[in-house]
């Protein structure tokens, strides 16, 4: 039932109506569902679509979807990929069906979207200590048996508000969290010291509303990051694990859940996660990374592990902007009608990449172009002496930074490497 539940929630997308709501997609389109302008299969270059407007590859998220998929069935490891990096139901459905275990979340209000459309295993990649999250929360999972829901504490505190919460709405069910181990210090959340991750789970043990399932944590937040730090935080979450499951601390469980894995080190999350000394119960290996299912064309792109271990595998990217040289105002200057409005820019400049040219369709590489700054709406392009560039001209801007590239469009074109729009990716931002 959940899975049909999943299907017919993700299948009404398709039913809604094309409209002004929806940037980039063609004024002819109005009124049409989103289903009936995918069976059209219209080009993205002459079938009315307007720029800037990006396009996600078909073909890339496929191969990126089966990528990930292998790596995590080879080293034994469940694969919960983070959902806030696309906030796209479709997406989810494919990952689902690509093997992942489930959705994680980074707030509530995720959580909420993803149970509108079906999920029913979700990890949420921080401590909730919003009573009126909470209030939903336990209704949510009094109201549904097989929903399974796992959080991160934190803190002494952060349990007795979660504790007052779930007490004060009548929860039936516990809530099942994990200790979350901070990077270390400086980090992001976390708890520090492993005295104090005994004090925590301490702190869980005491309640009736909480029960403690495993430790977690994020190993893209160990300061000064590299293969060698990074192995050396992932053996304190293993032994942490390994120390609670000695305490007699995991007596009641069918499985124990450790989890770590962002898109940056899951190569060493798999290496230590393998040298897990066996526990009294099975363990949940969870793998959490997200940016993987677009990749993109720069932070990760330098960052991704199978750079390291190329005979794994590899990640295309599949983010493509498309925005028109609107003004030529000087010899060595270019703006393009795509901006911050449009385009990632919190950690590289979108890349010029290929010119289509507007007299003659034909493209070529988008050698000499340097998007140096980004307003609102435009992007400031530096061009070479020898690189002809016209008003009018399409260029295609590959993106860093897969996060703040879905957040900026609430309806996204799939398209093939001919440029055949057979999709559309509803986002939830």
């Amino acid at each position: 039932m959940a899975t049909d539940h999943r299907d017919q929630a993700v299948a009404a997308l398709a039913r809604e109506r094309v409209d002004h709501r929806f940037k980039g997609l063609p004024p002819s389109a109005e009124g049409l569902t989103v289903g009936e302008l995918a069976a059209e299969r219209r080009s993205l270059f002459t079938g009315g679509f307007t720029t800037p407007v990006l396009a996600l590859s078909a073909e890339a998220l496929e191969h990126n979807l089966v990528a990930m998929e292998r790596y995590s069935a080879a080293h034994g490891l469940a694969f919960a990929p983070h959902g806030k990096t696309s906030l796209a139901p479709q997406l989810f459905e494919r990952q689902l069906a690509h093997g992942a275990w489930g959705i994680t979340a980074a707030v509530p209000t995720q959580v909420r979207i993803y149970r509108a459309f079906g999920i029913q295993r979700i990890f949420l990649a921080n401590e909730v200590v919003d009573a009126a999250a909470l209030h939903w929360l336990a209704a949510e999972l009094d109201a549904d048996p097989d929903f399974r829901f796992i959080a991160y504490v934190d803190s002494v505190r952060g349990v007795e508000l979660m504790d007052a919460a779930l007490r004060e709405a009548g929860a039936r069910r516990p809530v099942d969290v994990v200790v979350e181990l901070g990077g270390g210090e400086g980090a992001r959340t976390g708890v520090r010291t492993e005295a104090e991750c005994a004090a925590v789970a301490d702190a869980v043990a005491a309640t009736g509303t909480l029960r403690l399932v495993g430790v977690a944590g994020y190993e893209g937040e160990v300061p000064k990051p590299d293969g060698e730090r990074v192995r050396a935080w992932l053996r304190r979450l293993t032994a942490l694990a390994a120390d609670f499951d000695a305490a007699g601390r995991f007596e009641d469980l069918d499985e124990v859940v450790v989890s770590a894995g962002g898109s940056a080190w899951f190569d060493a999350v798999a290496d230590v996660f393998a040298e897990l000394p066996t526990l009294s119960r099975p363990v949940l290996k969870l793998l959490r990374s997200g940016a993987y299912v677009s990749h993109d064309d720069g932070h990760y792109r330098h960052l991704t592990p199978f750079n390291r271990v190329p005979e794994e595998g590899e990640l295309h990217p599949a983010f493509r902007l498309w925005a028109q040289v609107v003004s030529r105002p000087e010899p060595g200057q270019a703006f393009l009608n795509a901006g911050k409005r449009d385009a990632a820019y919190d950690l590289d400049m979108p890349e010029p990449q290929l010119i289509r040219s507007a007299r003659d369709a034909t493209t070529r590489p988008a050698t000499g172009l340097t998007v140096t700054a980004l307003s609102d709406q435009h992007a400031w392009v530096s061009v070479a002496d020898d690189t002809p560039l016209e008003v009018g001209d399409w260029v295609a801007l590959g993106l860093s930074h897969p996060c703040t590239s879905f957040d900026k469009w609430q309806l996204i074109p799939v398209a093939e490497s001919d440029g055949t729009v057979t999709d559309y990716i509803r986002t939830f931002f």
